[in-house]
């Protein structure tokens, strides 16, 4: 078992405050992984910089989660599977895409797959991909951009995922019913 708080707004160093603040505003409550994140200010200020950046890229909602929760299942994340889960829901993300993710089963079209290819060649190959991989995705209908945006994207979920494993961040409450555990 690890230590690390699980802070709010009356104990979280000062400079991390006004950032809870947006993570209760933005999710109408502080997620764990933002009140661990809370120790170290510049942290939390980063992973909300790149969440914002994740929304912004040109992936549409079904691609967002595809690369989110490939790289959660992939890191065998306890907590981002189940709470992306409830965000795939939120941004009506069809239950055929999530349950794929999550039990790692093809997904509904070949485009989504051709992303979920080349997101986990990304992580498992350290982004040392080959032009092989780089000519499927371009095929399935990807460009460079997509390329750039998916290592976006791993940044992000990096900085949760390694976090999460090392504080061992309990799930959150409206997550729980998403509950998830990599298949062998």
């Amino acid at each position: 078992m690890t230590d690390f708080t699980l802070h709010d707004t009356n104990s979280a160093p000062e400079k991390s405050k006004p950032l809870l603040e947006n993570s209760q505003k933005a999710f109408g409550m502080i997620p764990g992984l933002h009140a661990v994140m809370a120790d170290a200010p510049t942290v939390l200020d980063g992973y909300q910089k790149l969440h914002q950046l994740v929304l912004d890229s040109s992936f549409d909602n079904d691609e967002t989660t595809v690369v989110w929760q490939t790289i959660n299942v992939e890191h065998a994340c306890h907590y981002c599977v189940p709470a992306h889960t409830g965000i795939a829901k939120s941004m009506k993300v069809s239950d055929d895409i999530i349950n794929a993710l999550r039990d790692e089963t093809p997904l509904p079209s070949d485009k989504l797959e051709a992303l979920r290819t080349f997101t986990l060649a990304v992580v498992r190959k350290r982004g040392e991909v080959n032009s092989e991989d780089l000519n499927a995705f371009y095929e399935a209908g990807y460009q460079r951009s997509h390329v750039l945006e998916v290592i976006l994207v791993l940044s992000q979920k990096v900085m949760s995922n390694y976090i999460n494993h090392i504080a061992e961040t309990p799930v959150d409450e409206p997550f729980q019913k998403f509950a998830w555990k990599k298949a062998k």
